[in-house]
């Protein structure tokens, strides 16, 4: 029987991308797994998938988790259907485009919304579950929450939030037993890469459009970063930063910004 033998999981956007690799990796470790979309079709499609290979152990809900009541609803039949939840994965996010002072207050609303507020609202509705069982909650953040970078509008902002959040999670509910961890990848190898952001970059530099907005590094492969969270939370590390010598960048931009922020328009 393995570690994660009869645990549940439960990942948000996880019809495709990085939350379908999460799904497949706690599946493949032995969990049941919940994953979870607003897009029905695309999600049923995953589930498709997933059954193929791990059969009624996946299941899937749809879900807007930028709704209270879908929310609520999820963790609940998450429950129902498989008796208890120990890891909940904050997926939902959304990168963009933009220069600081193009950005609008409504354009960060928006992107708080889906990086910040999803985590918090799904987290809370999970937490009398996760606490009951020493579990688990992984959010995904980026190498943005560590340090910003030029022309990623209101990105930043928001996974910085999501770093903080995660901080505070762990001062007030580790003593408890609640496993925290976050994770900060850097641009993840995907078909679109290239052009993802064509629509929205136009008179920005051509750097904006490449992944993490010219970052000077391979992309990550989602299986991968997905089997190193698996193990994370086993052995409950708080804190994935790939590739790791971003750590270095980040340290240095404490002691002095300036270099920090040299260093930032080096690797961009």
């Amino acid at each position: 029987m393995s570690f994660w033998s009869n645990q549940v999981a439960l990942v948000t956007g996880g019809s495709s991308g990085l939350g379908y690799s999460i799904a497949a990796a706690f599946a493949g470790a032995g969990a049941r797994v919940v994953i979870s979309a607003r897009d029905h079709e695309r999600l049923a499609a995953a589930e498709a998938s997933l059954r193929a290979e791990f059969g009624d152990r996946v299941h899937a809900i749809t879900a807007d988790v930028t709704r209270d009541d879908d929310v609520d609803k999820l963790v609940a039949e998450a429950v129902e259907r498989f008796g208890r939840l120990d890891v909940l994965v904050n997926n939902v996010g959304r990168s963009t485009r933009g220069e600081v002072l193009a950005t609008s207050p409504d354009a960060l609303r928006d992107m708080m919304e889906i990086n910040l507020y999803t985590a918090v609202r799904c987290t809370r509705a999970a937490m009398p579950h996760l606490l009951g069982n020493r579990g688990h909650v992984v959010n995904i953040g980026s190498l943005a929450s560590k340090a910003a970078a030029r022309y990623l509008g209101a990105y930043p902002a928001s996974k910085f939030a999501l770093a903080a959040y995660t901080q505070q999670l762990r001062l007030e509910l580790e003593p408890q037993g609640l496993h925290v961890l976050l994770v900060c990848p850097g641009p993840l190898a995907r078909d679109d890469a290239g052009a993802r952001y064509d629509d929205a970059t136009g008179a920005l530099p051509e750097s904006a459009r490449r992944p993490g907005g010219g970052v000077k590094l391979r992309g990550i492969n989602p299986n991968d970063l997905a089997r190193r969270i698996v193990v994370a939370c086993q052995r409950r590390k708080k804190e994935i930063v790939v590739p790791a010598k971003a750590r270095l960048l980040f340290a240095l931009a404490q002691l002095s910004p300036t270099l920090g922020d040299w260093l930032v328009r080096k690797v961009t």
